[in-house]
C-alpha cells in the first residue's frame, strides 16, 4: 500500500490512478482519471527533467528519478519515480505506466539544489 502507481493515454491523461495515489495527491479519484498528469507536477520542476522523461519514455525505455509533486491543497512531496511505456501485442506503445514511493532525504538533498539550478535557468 505504500507504492503509488498510475497509468496513462499517450498523451498523459490519466486513466488509472490507484488509492494511494489518491490520498498522497489529494484529488479523488473521478478528479484524476481523464486528467492530465501534470495535475500535479510542481510549478518550479524543471522544464529538462519532464523533456528527458518524454524523450526517454517515448522511445521505449524505462525512466527513473525524483519528482516534486504538488498536492491538492498546495503542499508538496518529493517521488522515486520509475515510468515504462505500455506496450500492445505489435510493440506499439499505447500508454505509459508510472511506479513512485517517498523519496529518501539523502535522494531529496542530493536533486533539490541540482533541479533548482535548472529551474531558475530556465526562467
Amino acid at each position: 500500500d505504500s507504492v503509488i502507481i498510475s497509468q496513462t493515454d499517450l498523451l498523459g491523461r490519466i486513466s488509472f490512478a490507484n488509492r494511494k495515489f489518491c490520498e498522497v495527491s489529494g484529488y479523488t479519484i473521478d478528479e484524476l482519471v481523464g486528467a492530465s498528469h501534470n495535475i500535479i507536477q510542481h510549478p518550479q520542476m524543471p522544464k529538462a527533467v519532464f523533456e528527458k522523461l518524454w524523450n526517454t519514455i517515448s522511445a521505449g525505455h524505462a525512466w527513473n528519478g525524483l519528482i516534486k509533486n504538488m498536492r491538492k491543497d498546495g503542499r508538496y512531496y518529493w517521488v522515486d519515480t520509475e515510468i515504462l511505456p505500455i506496450e500492445d501485442e505489435d510493440q506499439k506503445i499505447i500508454g505509459f505506466i508510472a511506479s513512485r514511493k517517498a523519496a529518501s532525504k539523502k535522494n531529496i538533498e542530493e536533486n533539490k539544489m541540482a533541479y533548482k539550478k535548472m529551474y531558475e535557468d530556465q526562467v
